[in-house]
């Protein structure tokens, strides 16, 4: 019966319980944002300058004419991403809009699922659910939807690229990163990852990728050297709007220019300091080095390059999901707090206390940022002493009762084929039916 209550066979455990108590709650959620929230829209639209600059692309007319000193969205694709992208042009604008929304909400479930798999975890896990209702609850994700822009697809790159990348497949892992970079930065950062793990080939492709579809561009384009002379220039200065990273917040707020520089460079230094660390112990554990070491890498680009807005957080998730392993550096309450700060769809704007409010809104990406680039710093410092004052570095800087914590890759080893049963005419009883061996 549709109705009838779980029989206690069944839910076992309150983990088992609450996965069917999730997805009511995820499931809805989902269609909610999809068809509800983003087709709704809002006063910001990242679709229309894609669409239109797609639109004068297909009719062999001008891309790049955007005025840079208003803040309305602009059309800052490179040729290659345009080239990528023109053909969603070929339909009427709200037909148009409504298919790129599907697109990507289509690109964030693969994604979902993609990630799932990498922490070894399946469909009938309760991490499933929970998981499903995290993202779509996430300000990155709804706002992804809602402003209708391409990170999706960008989100899905990043896991297509980490499981290749983990399976040794550096060519095809680097066409997945490759069409990721061809339409926005975003990811180009992971390159790192490839070269610190010495997989060299992923540069052929990830790199080869976008300059031959720049190639295939560039002669069908009508402007295409604007996009190095006036987009590419407006793209490296630091705006004051929209812009969360350390010196987007600097600009707003009037900070001079000398303090700028130290918090970037002490946000710089714990950074390096921790990517060492993670490549000096755990580059052998190589889900958790691959996952931890592109969050930090991309939390760092987030805060120090010239923009970050807080839809690319969205980037972040695989970072995240390593909570579920035994070595993770999130398991700890600063880490959640931070984690908040950037991913909640919550407002922080207070008509009681106006000033307090803005700043609460404008500074908590920052700031969660931050705080979790300074968590990851702390937890792999403090391992490291304990280390080194136990005298134990050649072994890793693990405590021991690591060893035994809870992790999703635990009991997933394959096993043993089971023995074969019997046949029926079998005239030897089953093992546990035969009487014991007199003595």
């Amino acid at each position: 019966m549709l109705f009838r209550q779980l029989e206690p066979r069944t839910a076992r455990t309150a983990a088992e319980v609450m996965k069917f108590a999730l997805w009511p709650f995820a499931v809805m959620t989902v269609l909610n944002r999809v068809f509800i929230k983003a087709i709704n829209g809002f006063v910001t639209d990242d679709y229309r300058p894609v669409y239109n600059a797609s639109f004068e692309f297909l009719n062999g007319r001008p891309l790049y004419t955007a005025d840079f000193s208003s803040v309305d969205p602009h059309y800052l694709y490179y040729p290659s991403g345009t080239l990528l992208i023109a053909p969603v042009a070929a339909i009427e604008y709200e037909l148009s809009r409504w298919l790129f929304i599907g697109l990507n909400a289509v690109a964030i479930l693969l994604a979902w699922y993609l990630l799932l798999r990498l922490f070894k975890f399946g469909l009938g896990s309760v991490a499933a659910p929970a998981l499903l209702l995290a993202m779509f609850t996430s300000e990155t994700v709804v706002n992804t939807l809602v402003f209708t822009n391409v990170n999706g697809c960008l989100l899905l790159a990043e896991l297509v690229f980490i499981h290749l990348l983990l399976r040794r497949r550096d060519l095809w892992a680097g066409v997945a990163l490759g069409l990721s970079i061809a339409v926005k930065p975003t990811l180009a950062p992971l390159l790192l990852v490839a070269a610190v793990r010495g997989q060299w080939k992923v540069f052929v492709t990830a790199i080869g990728v976008p300059v031959t579809l720049t190639a295939i561009a560039w002669p069908l384009s009508a402007d295409p050297e604007k996009f190095f002379t006036e987009v590419l220039p407006y793209l490296m200065k630091t705006r004051d709007y929209f812009n969360s990273s350390i010196g987007g917040n600097a600009a707003y707020y009037g900070l001079p220019h000398w303090l700028v520089l130290v918090m970037q460079g002490l946000v710089a230094a714990i950074v390096a300091v921790s990517l060492w660390l993670l490549w000096r112990y755990y580059r052998d554990d190589e889900l958790f080095f691959v996952t931890t070491f592109s969050g930090v890498l991309l939390t760092a680009s987030f805060l120090l390059l010239s923009l970050g807005q807080m839809y690319y957080s969205m980037m972040l998730f695989p970072f995240l999901m390593t909570v579920v392993l035994r070595n993770s550096v999130l398991r700890n309450w600063p880490a959640w707090l931070a984690i908040f700060g950037f991913m909640t769809y919550d407002k922080w704007l207070s008509d009681r206390w106006q000033s307090v409010g803005r700043n609460l809104e404008y500074l908590r990406v920052t700031f969660g940022w931050g705080l979790l680039l300074i968590v990851v710093f702390c937890v792999l410092g403090d391992r490291y002493l304990a280390a080194r004052r136990e005298g134990r570095l050649e072994l890793g800087i693990d405590p021991a009762w690591m060893a035994k914590a809870p992790d999703s890759r635990d009991g997933v080893e394959e096993k043993p084929a089971p023995a074969p049963t019997p046949d029926r005419d079998d005239p030897v009883a089953p093992v546990e039916d035969r009487e014991p061996a007199l003595k």
